[in-house]
């Protein structure tokens, strides 16, 4: 799918992620260990607007002063005003000078990031149901999970295929030993991404085969 054919998706989702970080208020749970929404909210933020934080989330020696940043601004928004204008800055978009103002890039960081944070909200929770997705939309996002699948299995020491129920396939990994992961994209994408328990999937192969990879490193 071209970029100019996916960007159309990038905007709504982050509306969609503001309203539902706002629709849970600050002090809520998230799937993202240790973190809180407020948390996310700055994680979400910080990563448009200052160049140090999101070089410290794919860079290791800058990951203190990422971390440092995210627990400093989540402190400073776990009371409702605070949190509300957080929310409200990350809507607006990214900064004047921030990478994520190119299309391209937009595209590549925030399509699935978007989607997967949105979820972390609402899975959090006791009661949740998927969204309908619209079909093209999760095309976009099978066609970026496609992308990433090796990356993001790279921990699981099998073979890996992708399947969508409606028959598309994506050899992920290959391996001696395979397990198919058959799901809607978004599902396959939240497993992808370490959600396994929130993800709804089926896997089939091996008993040992589907017990290693239900004791596997995923998504890190």
């Amino acid at each position: 799918m071209l970029v100019s054919a996916v960007m159309h998706f990038v905007e709504p989702s982050r509306e969609v992620l503001a309203e539902t970080l706002l629709a849970a208020g600050p002090g809520s749970a998230t799937l993202c260990e240790g973190w809180q929404t407020q948390h996310l909210a700055a994680h979400l933020y910080l990563r448009e607007h200052r160049a140090a934080v999101a070089l410290g989330l794919v860079a290791k020696p800058l990951s203190k002063v990422s971390d440092k940043a995210t627990r400093k601004l989540a402190e400073a928004s776990s009371i409702r005003a605070e949190y509300t204008k957080l929310v409200e800055k990350f809507r607006s978009g990214p900064s004047a000078l921030s990478p994520m103002k190119l299309p391209i890039v937009d595209k590549n960081v925030n399509l699935i990031e978007y989607f997967v944070h949105t979820e972390d909200v609402r899975r959090a929770t006791k009661r949740w149901a998927p969204r309908a997705l619209d079909e093209e939309y999760s095309s976009a996002l099978w066609d970026e999970l496609v992308k990433r699948a090796a990356i993001l299995y790279r921990g699981v020491d099998l073979g890996i295929i992708l399947v969508r129920p409606s028959g598309p396939r994506h050899v992920a990994k290959r391996a001696p030993v395979s397990v198919a992961i058959v799901g809607e994209p978004g599902e396959l994408l939240m497993h992808a991404h370490g959600r396994t328990k929130h993800a709804l999937v089926t896997v089939e192969g091996e008993p040992d085969a589907v017990a290693l990879l239900d004791s596997a490193e995923i998504g890190h």
